[in-house]
């Protein structure tokens, strides 16, 4: 059964930090893309940060230089570092996988069920 379960959202002031985790389970995430979501009150569902199997970062530019991407293959976990959060970073942040190369945010993906940051 596979599972992609979000956690370490929360309400934090701006300027402040949080560290979202997905922990996986139910598949071998180690040869999967892997991304973070966040949609936005009123707003699409975005792609905001990505981290291929091969060790290759993304980050949209609303986030470049706050936010850092990272996993651990040990833990089968993702992890979304944020800093200096800005109101603009409010929303429900999701995690994703590709493992199937279909591309980050298809519904071929693995998708949890998101995690809530308000700012």
């Amino acid at each position: 059964h596979v599972q992609l379960v979000e956690s370490g959202g929360g309400s934090v002031q701006a300027g402040g930090s949080l560290t979202l985790s997905c922990a996986t389970s139910g598949y071998h995430f180690s040869s999967c893309d892997m991304g973070w979501f966040r949609q936005a009150p009123g707003q699409e569902r975005a792609l905001i940060s990505s981290l291929s199997m091969h060790g290759t970062r993304t980050y949209a530019d609303s986030v470049k230089g706050r936010f850092t991407i990272s996993r651990s293959m040990v833990k089968n976990t993702l992890y979304l570092q944020m800093d200096n959060l800005q109101i603009d970073d409010t929303g429900l942040y999701t995690c994703a996988a590709d493992c199937g190369d279909y591309g980050l945010g298809t519904a071929n993906n693995y998708w949890g069920q998101g995690t809530q940051v308000t700012v």
